[in-house]
């Protein structure tokens, strides 16, 4: 059966067909759409008649719960899948680097989507690192069917070398569609199955100091597993000399510039096309042995196997990439780019059109009705009143407000971190010192700055701006919905303390009052502005309409 799928269904589909049992997931793009397709999935309910047998499919509270249960499944010899965006693998980092020293029971694959030029991140940030730090496979597919074929690959090689892996894919890779070509029959999933030896899972630095000397141990066969991988290939040219490497999407970038243009002669050079690693280095051997003289290293996102390759390679053959400048240090590669370093002496016509002045951009805005907008109106005001206030923003829709017209925050750092900056500005002598975080974001990373601020009594206030929703990427469902008091409480704020309003506009002056109120206090203050997310609210009216 054909498909045409997204990259990221294709990955979800994978998972679904390689006996998958659970997926543990934090919404962020490009890596969403994984577990929403496994949660809408027919797939996940067909031919099953016990509960048992059912894939979990459920949304975390960040990416380190999320990688934590995963491998907790696996603990119990099912097969997990952990999905996330580039930045998620910083807050699951304390447990993923660990669960590369317990190694897994059932197969463990975590994906993390990388977001090159940043169309919706905070940075640029290369995930393959993770699996270098980790000292564990990365796998990296170059187009949709790879994607889907890989995440069999990826569960049976995690069961085989009894380690997690890592699947690293881009924006590019996510988001673009293709026809794949699905298995007839889906595996099975794994019978329940505790570890015989728990001791790996303990990680007492006596046990911890065994398992890490086998990771160590492990690291010739994971070598030789990308060596002999049949998603690694090399093809010598009729010229030699010339070697250009590839990774994950990029080699299709050479491949659009096979047959466009004879100048670059791209059908003479010899070509490695990696999308396991660790880096394979017989292939690497293989094509310096064949006489590569020169070597252009195409990959999307940091120069992580330009700067490997150095090592493995005689000085006297010139790596040229994103660290010479022959392609842009930031940002995703393009076929125009590519064609550019293959080109000789970086000369060729560029086929890309320059954007007409007539065009203009245009800024993303909050929503008209956005509860948000009524809070940033009323922060704003009340503010002013204050020479030198400060509010710290955070990741979510609201962060727009940092735009015209509001201009309301004054930093925007990661998620959770509106709070923490504002106690340490307040610790530095500011005052007012206010802080502005979504209700997905609190319950994600917020609610231990909280407790610090509770612990010191620090002089902060702090705006929860719940719309009932992780709003930004899509709607999905927020952890904190309906226990943020209950929540605040538990952290310690004073229940007085603790101020919920309607961010509508005939309660403006309402709003504004308590905003006053609660800066005023000498100590930590919650206000809570709640309104459902406007365009959530739309889609449910349009479901019951269809009704």
């Amino acid at each position: 059966m054909k498909k045409l799928l997204l990259g990221d269904e294709a990955i979800a589909q994978g998972a679904i067909d390689a006996g998958l049992s659970g997926v543990y997931a934090y919404p962020g793009t490009p890596s969403t759409e994984i577990t929403e397709y496994i949660q809408l999935s027919e797939s996940r309910k067909l031919k099953v008649e016990s509960s048992e047998a059912k894939i979990f499919c459920q949304w975390a509270t960040n990416e380190k719960t999320a990688m934590e249960a995963a491998l907790g499944m696996s603990y119990m010899g099912k097969r997990a899948l952990v999905c996330m965006k580039h930045v998620g693998m910083n807050v699951c980092a304390d447990a993923f680097m660990n669960a590369a020293i317990t190694g897994v029971n059932g197969g463990l694959v975590v994906l993390a989507a990388d977001d090159p030029s940043m169309h919706s991140s905070q940075n640029e940030q290369d995930s393959r690192f993770y699996a270098k730090f980790a000292m564990i496979p990365c796998l990296e597919p170059s187009n949709q069917q790879e994607a889907y074929d890989m995440m069999h690959y990826a569960f049976d090689l995690s069961e085989a070398l009894k380690t997690p892996i890592l699947m690293r894919v881009t924006t590019r890779m996510a988001h673009s569609r293709a026809v794949v070509e699905l298995i007839d029959t889906p595996r099975e999933q794994n019978t329940a199955s505790a570890p015989e030896d728990v001791r790996h899972f303990i990680l007492l630095p006596a046990f911890a100091r065994k398992n890490y000397a086998e990771l160590v141990e492990a690291q010739d066969d994971f070598v030789q597993t990308s060596e002999e991988s049949k998603y690694n290939t090399y093809t010598k040219g009729s010229n030699p000399k010339r070697a250009i490497l590839t990774t994950g999407i990029a080699y299709n970038y050479l491949m659009e510039l096979k047959d466009e243009s004879q100048q670059l002669k791209v059908d003479e050079a010899s070509v490695l096309k990696v999308t396991q690693y660790p880096l394979p280095k017989a292939l690497v051997d293989q094509m310096v042995a064949d006489g590569a003289e020169e070597i252009l290293v195409m990959e999307e996102g940091q120069p992580v196997v330009e700067e490997l390759i150095r090592g493995m390679v005689p000085s006297t053959v010139v790596v040229k990439g994103r660290l010479t400048g022959d392609l842009p240090r930031m940002g995703e590669l393009t076929p125009d780019c590519v064609a550019l370093a293959l080109s000789p002496d970086n000369q060729i016509a560029s086929s890309s059109k320059s954007v007409p002045e007539i065009v203009v951009g245009r800024p993303p805005a909050l929503c008209q009705g956005c509860g948000h907008r009524d809070m940033y109106a009323a922060l704003n005001e009340v503010a002013a009143e204050h020479e030198g206030a400060k509010i710290f923003g955070d990741i979510g829709c609201y962060t727009l407000g940092a735009l015209p017209p509001f201009k309301a925050i004054d930093s925007c750092l990661d998620m959770g971190a509106s709070i923490t900056m504002a106690k340490g500005a307040a610790d530095g002598g500011l005052f007012p010192s206010v802080a502005v975080i979504g209700d997905s974001t609190f319950t994600h990373s917020g609610m231990t700055g909280l407790l610090d601020a509770v612990n010191e009594n620090t002089n902060i206030t702090v705006v929860i701006s719940d719309n009932e929703t992780t709003a930004m990427t899509g709607g999905q469902d927020s952890a904190g919905t309906g226990k943020l008091e209950a929540i605040c409480a538990g952290l310690g704020v004073a229940p007085e303390h603790i101020r919920v309003l309607v961010p509508l506009k005939k309660n403006f002056e309402e709003m504004k009052q308590v905003i006053r109120e609660e800066i005023e206090y000498n100590g930590v203050s919650v206000i809570i502005p709640r309104r459902e997310c406007i365009q959530t609210l739309s889609r449910k009216l349009r479901q019951q309409k269809a009704q």
